[in-house]
């Protein structure tokens, strides 16, 4: 199944994509948008031109597992998609993953400019890893338990 991750942030929301086998998640781009309806907008359009079938989007809660004011934006943005789409659409905790994408571009030597333009989509492909990673791991116990329970 092709799937889309969005890191959502209210200037630049990172994208990545993956193919149809799951295996390769890559970047896709960054969308430049401050206002919330036009980037939902755009990241249907993104949908369509790419024939996506599912579509994951960070979430980014506390560290102590509460909801702030972007947690609850990021809700609405899955909520707007699900109803836009009619595909469904996961939450994904994205702690750290912008620390990991900084980590990333630093052992890569990536600098200035170049960094500011490719850190969210670093960091969307970093959640779509990781949502790819949790589906192949609950379809693999699936599997297992479908095959003892024989």
């Amino acid at each position: 199944m092709k799937i889309l991750a969005v890191d959502y942030g209210e200037a630049r929301t990172g994208l990545a994509i993956c193919d149809r086998t799951e295996f390769l998640a890559s970047p896709l781009g960054t969308l430049y948008e401050k206002e919330f309806a036009q980037t939902v907008t755009k990241i249907v359009y993104t949908i369509r031109e790419y024939g996506v079938e599912g579509v994951v989007v960070g979430h980014p809660v506390n560290m102590d597992g509460s909801r702030g004011e972007k947690a609850q934006i990021c809700e609405r943005l899955a909520d707007a998609l699900r109803k836009l789409t009619g595909l469904p659409v996961a939450l994904w905790d994205e702690r750290q993953t912008t620390m990991q994408a900084a980590t990333y571009l630093n052992e890569t030597n990536v600098r200035g400019q170049k960094r500011k333009e490719v850190i969210d989509q670093v960091a969307a492909t970093i959640i779509l890893e990781s949502y790819l990673a949790y589906r192949k791991n609950e379809k693999a116990a699936k599997e297992k338990a479908e095959s003892e329970g024989k």
